[in-house]
C-alpha cells in the first residue's frame, strides 16, 4: 500500500525522485570520461550510494514500509588547501570528446548543490515523519558527497579558495557580538 500524500507532497516527492535518477543517469554519463582512479572511485560510491537512496525512497513511499533515511559516509580528517596559486581559466568545451576530470567533478559537484537544496526544501513540506526525514538525511548526504568532491577538486586545483588578508577577515569576523537573550517565564 502506498503512503498517504497531500498534493504538494506527492508533486515534491515526484521532483526528488527524478532528480535521483537524473542525477544516477548523469554520473553513469560522466564515468567514461574520467581519467583519474580516486575519481572513478569516488564517482562509482557514489552512484552506488545514490542507487540505495533511491530504492530505499521508492520502497518506503510504494510499500510504506519504515525505510530508515540512510547517512553517507565520507573520508573524515582532511585539510583543505587554501589561496589561489595560478588558477587556469575556463573555457567551454567544443565538444564532449574533451571532457576531463576537472569537467566531471564540477559536473558532480553542481549536481549535488542542487539536489541539497531541492531535497531540503521537499522535507519543509512533508507531515509524514519518515519521509520527511528521509529527505532531511537527503540533503545532508549531497552536502557530504559534495563536499567529499570538493575536497578531491581542491587537491588538485581544480577549486581553489581564495583569501583575504587577515586583518580584513578578522574585522569581519569581528563584527557580530553576542545579542541580549530575553528571558520568558
Amino acid at each position: 500500500m502506498a503512503a498517504e500524500l497531500g498534493a504538494h507532497e506527492s508533486v515534491q516527492l515526484h521532483e526528488v525522485l527524478t532528480c535521483l535518477v537524473d542525477g544516477i543517469n548523469k554520473f553513469q554519463l560522466y564515468r567514461p570520461h574520467v581519467q583519474d582512479p580516486q575519481l572513478r572511485s569516488i564517482l562509482d560510491k557514489q552512484i552506488g550510494f545514490m542507487n540505495q537512496e533511491y530504492n530505499n525512497m521508492v520502497q518506503t513511499v510504494i510499500h510504506h514500509s519504515k525505510g530508515e533515511a540512510i547517512p553517507y559516509r565520507r573520508v573524515k580528517n582532511i585539510t583543505p588547501s587554501y589561496g589561489l596559486k595560478n588558477p587556469s581559466p575556463l573555457t567551454p568545451n567544443t565538444s564532449a570528446d574533451e571532457m576531463d576530470d576537472r569537467d566531471v567533478s564540477s559536473g558532480m559537484l553542481g549536481a549535488h548543490k542542487a539536489s541539497a537544496v531541492l531535497k531540503m526544501t521537499a522535507s519543509l513540506e512533508f507531515a509524514d515523519p519518515t519521509i520527511r526525514r528521509m529527505l532531511q538525511q537527503g540533503a545532508i548526504n549531497c552536502s557530504e558527497q559534495a563536499f567529499e568532491i570538493w575536497y578531491y577538486m581542491n587537491q588538485r586545483g581544480y577549486y581553489q579558495v581564495p583569501t583575504m588578508k587577515q586583518m580584513t577577515t578578522q574585522t569581519m569576523i569581528n563584527s557580530f557580538n553576542t545579542g541580549h537573550v530575553p528571558q520568558y517565564s
